[in-house]
């Protein structure tokens, strides 16, 4: 879904949000007045080609508003966990941009914007091969996030707790452990969602150094996994 409102100059400062690391993806165009973010357009994009189409996006998304690169006050970056690839091709894209325009970026995950957008501290996101990437909150700590297969389920105490979900995958392979566990379902979280979310962020400067910007990946890639696998059995 595409929506641009025209954007209003002096009214606030102006946000891109992207997120790429979900089978679908999105960037998001807000105006940040005080401590809070109205969205002014979000471009959906298909998973899989984000190389190519991202950028263009971001080009639409700023001439439909009538907004220049170096009129943008923060660029949000959803850093992950997810696919690597998408993760990769994102965050490639807001560093590249950042850096033309020196625009300050704020990076969040992609669990805490699913926990938000459910209105609870945890949440969790399918990550194939029977695991999820979950993120546990609450009890006076702060979050953590992990990559939680069948055995990490079970070592974690979590009967009743309530759990942010957006996929089918994600609530089964939960509920295979933790039964008496609260579901709370939501849609996909998106880069709207993350510009809402950290609208306080940016309001109070707090930035990432972009040198030291990486994928909030929480599972090694592929190449790393089976590249051990085969020097193990090599030796």
């Amino acid at each position: 879904m595409n929506e641009t409102a025209p954007a209003q100059n002096g009214r606030g400062q102006m946000l891109l949000g992207i997120d790429t690391c979900g089978p679908m993806g999105s960037v998001a165009l807000g105006r940040l007045v005080e401590s809070a973010v109205e969205i002014v357009g979000q471009i959906e994009l298909e998973g899989g080609s984000y190389s190519a189409t991202l950028v263009a996006a971001v080009r639409d998304l700023l001439a439909r508003a009538g907004v220049a690169l170096k009129d943008l006050g923060a660029i949000v970056a959803v850093n992950g966990p997810g696919s690597f690839t998408g993760v990769r091709v994102g965050l490639s894209a807001v560093k590249g941009l950042a850096e033309a325009a020196r625009i300050p970026v704020v990076a969040v995950s992609r669990l805490e914007v699913l926990a938000w957008k459910t209105g609870v501290e945890s949440a969790a996101l399918d990550a194939h091969r029977n695991e999820v990437f979950l993120r546990l909150g609450g009890a006076g700590g702060p979050a953590r996030e992990l990559l939680a297969g069948v055995d990490e389920r079970k070592a974690i105490d979590l009967a009743d707790g309530q759990i942010g979900v957006c996929d089918e995958a994600a609530g089964l392979l939960l509920r295979s452990v933790w039964p008496g566990v609260e579901l709370l379902r939501s849609a996909a979280p998106t880069a709207a969602d993350a510009l809402r979310l950290c609208a306080t962020r940016v309001a109070a400067g707090e930035f990432v150094d972009l040198a030291l910007l990486d994928g909030h990946y929480l599972r090694r890639s592929d190449a790393e996994i089976f590249g051990d696998a085969a020097k193990a059995q090599t030796a």
